[in-house]
């Protein structure tokens, strides 16, 4: 393949937009969603910090319990990341692009008390299912009702 044509292939559409979707939709839905998906991957990251630095009596139990959450929150990040796409967006590129993006800040103490990790998690969390239901009613508002289902799905996992 040509350079030029690689260039030409880079630019083109995903072909599988749908075509009821207007231009202005998918920018603003594949908006949310890559801020929403940067949030997840700063949740996981974050969760995973918890995770490997939690230390205490309980250590085996709370181990075990930020793993699993960091878990459930990274077995969604393909799912937005290919809604992004089916509607012809662009989504995620680098470490960089989801620190622009992310709502949710770091940690980056050299120690927090397990009570604290749970608490910071636990307002992340909320903070992360209001982002959601915000992208919810974005997609109500377009008409996208196949991510609008993904999201209730997702919300009612996180508010578990």
């Amino acid at each position: 393949m040509m350079v030029r044509d690689a260039k030409a292939v880079q630019n083109e559409q995903l072909s599988t937009m749908p075509a009821d979707l207007k231009p202005g939709a998918v920018r603003d839905i594949a908006g949310a969603l890559n801020a929403l998906l940067a949030d997840v991957y700063a949740l996981y990251l974050k969760t995973k910090n918890f995770h490997w630095h939690v230390s205490g009596p309980h250590f085996r139990d709370y181990h075990l319990l930020l793993d699993d959450h960091a878990g459930r929150s990274f077995a969604i990040t393909d799912d937005i990341a290919e809604r992004v796409r089916k509607i012809g967006g662009t989504t995620l590129r680098s470490i960089g692009h989801v620190n622009r993006l992310k709502r949710l800040l770091d940690n980056d103490a050299d120690y927090v008390t397990p009570m604290d990790m749970f608490a910071e998690l636990r307002d992340d969390n909320k903070q992360l299912i209001a982002k959601m239901r915000e992208t919810h009613d974005l997609c109500d508002e377009y008409g996208y009702v196949a991510t609008a289902s993904l999201l209730e799905n997702w919300i009612d996992e996180a508010e578990r």
